[in-house]
């Protein structure tokens, strides 16, 4: 699979690919991908945090002691937490996103899982995301992932992405078709 190739050949795909086989031999998957989906959400919430990670300002020692500090208040497992403080003492921090990105798209590949990224006029229902899933999965013959965005803009549908497909059922695609059709023939 060519996404999974992608990024397990740069810094963060090493991180990903020796964290996952490290949790998969440990089998402690599910705890890992907790902690990974923690240590994410804290990234999406923090400025400072996303800051000190990126940030060339700050030195070894305060990007180790600061996610020393972080992985212990957030109470991360000694895999990610180990795995972290590695990241920081290398100076590879700024990788973590994407490292956190792949070893979950490891997870889901060893589950035989895949994930369809969903962006919706507004919030899905768990029947409508079950009802969608369903339909994806038997599309694709694996079970899906939907990882579920709202974009107003959209007015109203669906664009769906899985894998290099993409799906656009937005009011806002069809008035821009709309709108191209009357171009060409005004």
């Amino acid at each position: 699979m060519s996404d999974t190739a992608s990024f397990t050949s740069g810094i963060s795909g090493r991180y990903a690919t020796a964290l996952f086989e490290l949790a998969r031999e440990a089998g402690s998957i599910d705890a890992v991908e907790a902690d990974l989906n923690a240590l994410e959400a804290a990234l999406a919430e923090s400025d400072d945090l996303r800051a000190l990670i990126s940030s060339p300002i700050y030195s070894r020692e305060q990007q180790a002691q600061a996610m020393r500090a972080v992985a212990a208040k957030m109470g991360l497992g000694d895999l990610v937490a180990n795995t972290v403080s590695l990241m920081a003492a290398k100076r590879r921090l700024f990788a973590l996103p994407q490292t956190i990105a792949g070893v979950k798209g490891l997870i889901a590949q060893e589950r035989g899982e895949v994930t369809a990224e969903v962006k919706a006029a507004k919030a899905l229902t768990e029947a409508q995301a079950a009802a969608l899933a369903e339909a994806l999965r038997e599309a694709v013959g694996k079970d899906v992932v939907i990882k579920t965005t709202v974009d107003e803009s959209l007015i109203g549908g669906l664009v769906v992405k899985l894998g290099s497909r993409m799906i656009d059922t937005s009011i806002r695609a069809k008035l821009s078709k709309l709108q191209n059709a009357m171009k060409e023939v005004g």
